[in-house]
């Protein structure tokens, strides 16, 4: 039997061991779920591969579940990075649930010179990964960086590293013909905030070794739907969405 509910835990993961639930989840087991002991579960942790498991107790603001069976090892983690300058509450939300499903392995957020957003909730922001992760039948979650401006993070980024920069001036090549004449490697998306870069950062950034700048299409994409149509491409061309899925 499979498992309909998936939880992410950051406890090891064996068979034979009973795990305790954080009282959110134990909350959520029991409350929202309803579900009682002997209900199957699966736990995954990012490092342990993913495991089934019964609930074998469950009362007021606890629950466990006995782990039983590994139904998948553990794959080896994804390479693809997001750096984007954050968005209003809703918009950065829906961003980091979706950058989760299309495999993202890191979150970079970063400030730019028309950043609006001045804070950013990463405790939120977390736990709206985690969530996807759960729901997309991840293995892993992806790491989510303190927020910085965009000049440190270009300052000790990997030189190997490619980073495509969606580049609304419409003088970038379509992203599809930049990644067919890549070499592959490590990769990944920046977009820049909803009013777009300052020129003097475009200038600055497409003068870096590492950079590439790509061109999204003939439509003005909002900063959200850019990233997601970048990541998708990408995946599409040269990430895992050559792999089937596995069950």
């Amino acid at each position: 039997m499979i498992a309909k509910t998936r939880l992410f835990v950051t406890t090891d993961l064996a068979g034979g061991l009973s795990i305790g639930l954080e009282p959110s989840q134990a909350h959520y087991v029991k409350t929202v779920l309803r579900l009682g002991p002997g209900a199957e579960v699966a736990l995954f942790n990012g490092r342990d591969g993913e495991w089934r498991g019964r609930v074998d107790g469950v009362g007021k603001g606890w629950c466990s579940v006995a782990l039983y069976e590994q139904s998948r090892r553990q794959e080896p983690p994804g390479d693809l990075a997001l750096v984007f300058a954050p968005l209003k509450r809703g918009r950065i939300d829906f961003l980091v649930e979706k950058a989760t499903e299309l495999g993202v392995a890191a979150l970079h957020p970063v400030f730019t010179r028309r950043s609006v957003v001045e804070r950013v909730n990463l405790d939120r922001l977390r736990a709206n990964a985690i969530e996807a992760a759960e729901q997309c039948e991840r293995l892993d979650v992806p790491a989510v960086a303190e927020p910085e401006p965009l000049e440190r993070l270009m300052a000790r980024w990997p030189a190997h590293r490619r980073l495509l920069l969606c580049d609304e001036s419409g003088a970038a090549p379509p992203i599809a013909e930049t990644l067919a004449a890549a070499s592959g490697g490590a990769a990944a998306v920046l977009v820049g905030p909803e009013g777009g870069f300052a020129e003097t950062e475009l200038d600055a950034l497409r003068k870096l070794p590492f950079v590439s700048p790509v061109g999204l299409g003939p439509r003005v994409l909002r900063a959200d739907t850019a990233a997601l149509a970048a990541l998708s491409v990408l995946q599409a061309l040269a990430g895992d969405w050559r792999r089937p899925r596995r069950r």
